[in-house]
């Protein structure tokens, strides 16, 4: 709301500017004035309310401190300029701290020898667990200062062991923040545990920081997370920040809705974000355009790699959706949308009761929708195949939806058809259609009155008395439906 209030005074000041300029500005455009700052003023507020609630994050660094982490980079050990840097680091974090913000340490490497043997692959420990920052800076930073590295490379391990140190909370972001120099030495798959967990929605994928690892061993990684390497002292200073930067700050976005000439017109319909890894629903929002009408910005994890789903009929999904932190992402989609219609003929008073359509994409046998009879519904450009569920059934194949158009499928009126039996009996109804029958329904047998409701045409119903058991007792009878009129049949 500061940020509300200070272009809100901006523009104040600049009404004083026109003020001066034109000494007496007219009423009219005082108001036109007035309207433009009462509409900012209310989408910046707004916008504003719009912010996501803070989510709590847990970041929980996993610390290389095998006996690889002796060798030399640049200006000294690996081991000690990583003490440095860290502890550096943890203090930048301890004096900038957010209340929604827990941190914890896993080391590895650190509590076996590799002399004189055997190879310890399970040389992993949660040592600081989850807390808040001021509580937890201190603590990790007098582990990581008191490291000696003694051990293995046990990385697959310690991944699957980390799933452990996140308390049992859904609605939390789980971060892991990998540092290493080397690559797995234990046989594990860390790639395999890395999918595996955030498959299972434990953790979101993970960031790996390689410290002055071999340049052919960087592509090991790039399965396991988002790798980046920290070829030098203050490189990886830099990517430290940055990576903590994006696990702790939301960034914006805009879908584009475009229609059939790519501009971002079409709104007004929801959509989902899905995490990719492990199918869980992230985001869900109405579709809108803003005052200007540009589509509304929303805030978004840039973690994430995201399955978005517009869910027009039919739905559009987009997989491999990739936020860029720090920046305004455009994530387009195809969703060219027209109208669909379908009424019932004008003249007298409809019979149907409430009458549906089946709509299908053209040639395939899946129901799409099922639309209400006298209601519209917004489809995807396209041609689709209508099946209206009235008696007889109707179709309409081939029915095409065009840009911002409505497509009206109109039918007549039906008639009424009071039909009675002279004794219980199966008995069927068919319509005459080019000098061949087609079945409509089947009757009630124990039932000797019933009124249906037909579409106009001509009519067969086929009855035999319940009690014969001969065909030659069968009974045809003939008859026409017109809209709006009931017609008596009586059999005879």
């Amino acid at each position: 709301m500061n940020n509300f209030r200070k272009r809100l005074h901006n523009y104040l000041k600049r009404w004083e500017t026109i003020e001066m300029k034109f000494k007496a500005p007219s009423l009219k455009l005082k108001v036109v004035f007035l309207f433009f700052l009462f509409n900012f003023s209310f989408s910046i507020f707004n916008s504003a309310k719009a912010q996501p609630t803070p989510q709590k994050t847990r970041l929980l660094f996993v610390f290389d401190d095998s006996f690889s982490m002796f060798g030399d980079w640049h200006s000294g050990k690996k081991i000690e300029i990583a003490k440095k840097l860290m502890s550096e680091f943890l203090d930048s974090l301890y004096n900038s701290t957010s209340p929604d913000l827990e941190i914890a340490l896993r080391c590895y490497g650190h509590q076996f020898s590799l002399w004189p043997g055997p190879v310890n692959c399970e040389d992993s420990k949660l040592e600081v667990p989850f807390g808040p920052v001021l509580v937890s800076v201190p603590k990790m930073k007098k582990v990581i200062n008191s490291l000696t590295p003694t051990g293995t490379t046990p990385i697959a391990y310690s991944l699957g062991r980390s799933a452990f140190d996140f308390p049992a909370d859904k609605n939390s972001r789980n971060v892991i923040i990998l540092i290493t120099d080397g690559i797995e030495e234990c046989n594990g798959d860390p790639c395999a545990v890395s999918l595996e967990l955030q498959k299972k929605g434990v953790m979101i994928k993970p960031f790996v920081i390689g410290i002055g690892l071999d340049v052919k061993f960087a592509d090991a990684f790039k399965c396991v997370g988002r790798y980046y390497d920290a070829s030098s002292e203050s490189g990886f200073k830099n990517i430290l920040n940055m990576v903590v930067a994006q696990a702790l700050n939301n960034t914006t976005a805009q879908v584009n809705l475009l229609d059939i000439t790519k501009k971002p017109t079409e709104t007004d319909v929801a959509v989902t974000f899905y995490d990719e890894f492990s199918g869980a629903i992230r985001y869900n929002f109405m579709h809108t355009l803003n005052a200007w009408g540009n589509p509304d910005t929303i805030f978004i994890d840039p973690i994430n790699t995201y399955k978005m789903v517009v869910h027009t009929i039919p739905e559009v999904v987009k997989t491999g959706i990739k936020i860029l932190p720090g920046k305004h992402n455009i994530i387009p989609a195809d969703c060219p949308q027209g109208y669909l219609y379908v009424k019932v003929g004008d003249k007298g008073i409809s019979t149907y009761g409430e009458l549906e359509c089946i709509v299908r994409k053209k040639g395939e046998m899946q129901t799409l929708h099922v639309l209400n009879f006298n209601t519209y519904d917004k489809f995807l450009v396209g041609k689709y195949d209508l099946e209206i569920l009235s008696l007889p059934r109707i179709k309409f194949n081939n029915v095409e939806i065009t840009q911002s158009k409505t497509t009206t499928i109109e039918i007549p009126q039906a008639g009424t058809a009071a039909i009675y039996k002279p004794g219980a009996g199966p008995s069927s109804i068919y319509l005459e259609n080019k000098n061949q029958l087609e079945w409509v329904c089947n009757l009630n047998t124990n039932a000797m009155q019933e009124a249906l409701v037909l579409q106009p045409g001509k009519y067969r119903i086929i009855y035999r008395p319940l009690t014969a058991k001969e065909t030659v007792y069968s009974i045809e009878k003939k008859f026409s439906i017109d809209s709006n009129v009931t017609t008596q049949v009586k059999i005879d």
